[in-house]
């Protein structure tokens, strides 16, 4: 069990990866998600639109059930909540499925991120029949690009004028990791941390 303060909720640790871990979102977690994802930044860089905490609460019950999308807290190694990862709109017949990050303002540059992704992309390959991961950002989000060309995904594409944020239409980068490309990855992987 991890707590990162004396009156949070408890946490297990699912998925050990060395650097970070990940744990299932919980409706618990509602309020810390709900401030990471009011933060300017993650509002533009994610795509997202501000939302109560209430509506918030409700689209993490709805997805608890949704055997499409697993949403896990990044978790460091003192138990500190880091951001969060999820896989969604998994189809396990196409063998398909969409990565998503978000780290908290505070975490961000320190190398949480990566770490963060290789144990998702671990998690995917290493224990779900996928084959291809994909992942969308803004093409000016510099940090997610890095992230992810660091990760082993490759660029197949530009969405261009894709998102509406600010008044302003941004093109997005198509990223996508194939199966193949993970093994050929010299990485060690979540389970050898």
């Amino acid at each position: 069990m991890i707590d990162d303060t004396d009156d949070a909720p408890e946490r297990n640790v699912a998925w050990p990866a060395g650097a970070v871990g990940l744990a299932p979102v919980d409706l618990a977690d509602a309020e810390l998600l709900h401030g990471w994802l009011s933060d300017p930044v993650a509002l533009h860089e994610f795509g997202s639109w501000p939302r109560s905490l209430t509506a918030l609460t409700g689209r993490i019950e709805r997805d608890m059930d949704d055997e499409d999308r697993d949403d896990f807290l990044v978790l460091l190694p003192d138990g500190t909540p880091a951001g969060f990862v999820a896989l969604s709109g998994q189809d396990l017949a196409g063998g398909t499925a969409a990565v998503e990050l978000l780290l908290a303002p505070e975490h961000r540059g320190h190398g949480h991120g990566g770490a963060a992704l290789d144990a998702l992309v671990d998690l995917a390959f290493g224990e779900l029949p996928l084959h291809r991961l994909t992942a969308e950002t803004h093409t000016g989000n510099r940090p997610a690009l890095a992230v992810l060309t660091r990760s082993g995904f490759l660029r197949e594409g530009t969405s261009r004028q894709a998102c509406l944020h600010r008044g302003r239409r941004h093109d997005l980068a198509r990223f996508a990791l194939l199966r193949p490309e993970w093994d050929a990855l010299t990485r060690p992987r979540a389970w050898d941390a």
